[in-house]
């Protein structure tokens, strides 16, 4: 009968994928996978050569094509080799189920269907992110969301904690057939943001590396700059706290601790 594992191969080439995440994929019998590079897909290449590649499903040649449709397509073909009673994996770069909608709708439609499917975690970008830049986010807290989720709903930040907005590079676009944003939408980012930071607010861009050669982006600007920043698709923006934490009087008179008390 077939199955289905979602696994995530860590962010640098090779060196962050955990070891049994590997195995699955040495004894599948097909791979689906979804990779940053042409580095990454040869490297899984010769783990197994049975790997399906599920970046043709993204539009080519200056086709538009909506992303929704493209995950879809994805999806289908993963669930067919899964009906076909093969062992599958999908393996995709980082951690399989943070902005990786294709492997929860898989393994959520196979369990429906009666098979045998689950996720194996991997290092995120995220977990890269608080490494490089030297951030423990439990000393403050901190926060996470998509931007352009973050710009469409009526999310309120806290700015005593770290606020992460992901996918910084198509803040402000609905359609999900475009691959970037424009600097008057990062402008309306900006003045969304100035509700509770300042224009001077030094904020940051942040990539992680790819290859183990390579060192990660980490570019400090003025919030008010963000419009003209040079972005990708793997670009992440990094607030920092722009407030103190604030004692919760009530609370600690309750529990019966002084402020001093908490070093």
């Amino acid at each position: 009968m077939g199955s289905l594992v979602c696994v995530g191969t860590g962010l640098q080439l090779a060196g962050q994928i955990c070891v049994m995440s590997r195995s699955y994929i040495e004894h599948a019998d097909v791979v689906f996978s979804l990779l940053p590079d042409g580095f990454s897909q040869c490297w899984i290449q010769n783990i197994n050569p049975n790997v399906i590649n599920l970046q043709s499903f993204y539009a080519q040649d200056g086709e538009v094509k909506n992303r929704r449709e493209t995950y879809e397509q994805m999806v289908n073909a993963i669930l067919e080799a899964v009906r076909a009673g093969k062992k599958t994996v999908c393996a995709l770069y980082g951690h399989p189920g943070i902005f990786a909608c294709v492997s929860h709708m898989a393994i959520t439609r196979a369990r429906a269907e009666g098979f045998s499917a689950k996720m194996e975690p991997g290092i995120s970008a995220e977990a890269c992110l608080w490494a490089d830049l030297g951030i423990d986010p439990g000393s403050s807290g901190h926060q996470s969301f998509e931007a352009s989720q973050f710009m469409f709903f009526n999310h309120v930040p806290d700015p005593t904690t770290h606020l992460l907005l992901w996918q910084i590079a198509i803040a402000g676009e609905h359609t999900l057939t475009q691959f970037h944003t424009t600097s008057d939408r990062l402008q309306i980012l900006v003045e969304q943001l100035h509700q509770w930071y300042p224009r001077d607010h030094q904020v940051v861009i942040y990539e992680a590396a790819n290859l183990p050669v390579q060192a990660p982006r980490i570019e400090y600007l003025p919030l008010s700059k963000l419009p003209e920043a040079n972005l990708s698709p793997i670009s992440t923006l990094l607030i920092p706290p722009a407030k103190k934490l604030e004692y919760n009087y009530a609370i600690l008179t309750k529990l019966g601790i002084r402020p001093e008390d908490l070093g």
